[in-house]
């Protein structure tokens, strides 16, 4: 079977590739030289996902020789991606990676290297490989686009193939699969898209007369020691009302509703009351207008907001312990769903965003409110104490009521009454969760200042290169000028660390009292 891939056309996929990922990442294209000296035709092109982390696919294609008479051939196609693992920063030293191999191939009359693969030198062999292999390298960085970068490793894999009886004809002696392992190794020239910042020369300074000096003490030179806090990120319009608004959360902190959870001593938590048995929601009733105004205003500066968003309203409704269970768990319901209609009558949401529970007699609220006030040592502890030792044994609601109110005739269950069923009779818990659009910015700034304070040269270069794509940012400010000193830019430097303090950044200010002494 002859190989009629278009080389054009896969070079061309290739370059459409790359075209499509530079926007995004820092993209290399590289070339095995190793595997040119065996004829093939191969490009690499790698992606950087994170500071340590990089992706990247391997493709190689020898069609030649196109004359199917020649007997000597080792035509073939490979596809390898790879992960690669970087311990300084992508496309600076050590690396280690996994990659996958696939190849298809016609090898006949070939001798490879150390002796593998003999029966080929005799008979020729066509099929599929498949394999998996690990790998260590070094990339030495060359200037602003180039890198040198050297790998070795080893493969384990398996390969199904047909043998003939010579390169180019002859009988087919048969099928053969084999578990294999083998090595792998490359010397490549890798070109960064795009490079990396100019380095700063060093000004040439002319030589001046020799003046001898009095001797004096030699003068330790401080070392610039950068202040980098990490940059929080901008949690949008949502991320700014939660800081007054404890009732707003962010949507990783959802998480369903079970009737053990103690819904009034969840921090932020806002309450609507009902009067006795109703559940019509009332704005005159306590202050459910304060509340409902509040959750409705919440609601809408957030649904108009680009940068964040409603994912969840969570309502609870409750009902207090008294009367019949099945009773109260429709009460409880039907509050909740009255609050639900309540706001979307004043904002548009959808049923979807909602979670709309009846959490029935709120017994567990019930049996907290009595251990507080239990603690507190009032004149009513000693019957209380009674009351949850009823509520902890009898699990049968319509008993533990009937219990509870034959205590010292009645006057327990009337003090209960007066002064904690009526703040149960309410919708319950109201929380909102809200979700922002990812602030890639910041997790650039903190990812370039994580590489600022190694001693690497060629991580801070990198570091400059990621500041320079969020260099309007005023949160950048301050590592751009810690790169740009360590990268010898003193002057620049020095301006985005005057930028940065006049907007209040603390660490801009150390940093440039520790280089000018400037307040």
């Amino acid at each position: 079977m002859c190989m009629k891939l278009n080389y054009r056309n896969w070079t061309l996929m290739l370059l459409l590739a790359v075209s499509s990922l530079t926007w995004a990442q820092k993209v290399t294209i590289s070339n095995n030289l190793l595997y040119d000296t065996w004829l093939t035709p191969n490009l690499r092109v790698g992606l950087r996902l994170s500071p340590h982390w990089s992706m990247g696919l391997t493709a190689g294609y020898r069609p030649w020789p196109t004359d199917d008479n020649t007997s000597r051939k080792w035509k073939h196609l490979l596809l390898s991606p790879d992960l690669r693992y970087w311990t300084d920063s992508v496309g600076v030293h050590h690396f280690f990676g996994v990659n996958l191999i696939y190849s298809h191939y016609n090898v006949a009359d070939v001798k490879f290297p150390f002796g593998l693969w003999k029966a080929v030198r005799d008979e020729r062999r066509q099929g599929d490989l498949g394999a998996i292999g690990l790998f260590y390298g070094y990339s030495w960085p060359l200037g602003r686009y180039w890198n040198l970068e050297t790998h070795i490793g080893a493969a384990v894999g398996y390969t199904k193939f047909d043998r003939y009886q010579c390169g180019h004809c002859g009988t087919k002696i048969g099928t053969e699969k084999k578990v294999f392992v083998m090595p792998q190794a490359g010397v490549s020239i890798v070109y960064n898209i795009p490079g990396r910042p100019r380095k700063v020369e060093e000004p040439v300074m002319e030589a001046l007369p020799v003046v001898e000096a009095p001797v004096t003490a030699a003068v330790a030179v401080k070392p610039f020691v950068p202040a980098l806090s990490p940059v929080a990120d901008n949690t949008g319009l949502a991320g700014q009302l939660q800081k007054d608004n404890a009732v707003i959360a962010h949507i990783s902190e959802y998480r369903p509703y079970d009737r053990t959870r103690i819904l009034r001593k969840e921090k932020g938590a806002l309450f609507v009351h009902f009067d006795l048995g109703k559940s019509q929601l009332s704005t005159d009733y306590r202050e459910n207008k304060q509340v409902l105004d509040r959750i409705v205003d919440i609601t809408r500066q957030i649904m108009a907001d680009s940068t964040s968003s409603v994912k969840k309203i969570q309502l609870v409704g409750l009902a207090s312990v008294d009367g019949n269970p099945a009773t109260n768990e429709r009460l409880a319901q039907n509050r909740a769903l009255s609050l639900q209609r309540y706001i979307q009558q004043q904002v548009s949401v959808p049923d979807s965003m909602f979670e709309t529970v009846g959490g029935g007699e709120a017994w567990s609220e019930f049996r907290d409110q009595l251990n507080d006030i239990v603690k507190e040592g009032t004149n009513e502890h000693a019957d209380l104490n009674k009351v949850i030792e009823i509520i902890d044994q009898e699990s049968d609601d319509k008993v533990r009521e009937r219990r509870i109110k034959q205590l010292n005739n009645g006057r327990t269950w009337a003090y209960i009454r007066d002064h904690i069923l009526k703040d149960q009779r309410n919708s319950g818990y109201i929380r909102i969760y809200y979700d922002y659009v990812p602030d890639k910015a910041a997790a650039t700034i903190n990812e370039a200042s994580e590489l600022l304070t190694t001693d690497c040269g060629d991580c801070h270069r990198e570091a400059l290169r990621l500041l320079q794509t969020v260099r309007n940012d005023e949160r950048a400010q301050n590592a751009l000028g810690t790169a740009l000193w360590l990268c010898g830019h003193k002057e620049e430097a020095l301006d985005c660390f005057r930028r940065a303090a006049a907007n209040g950044n603390a660490d801009a200010v150390k940093n440039l009292n520790a280089l000018t002494n400037e307040n």
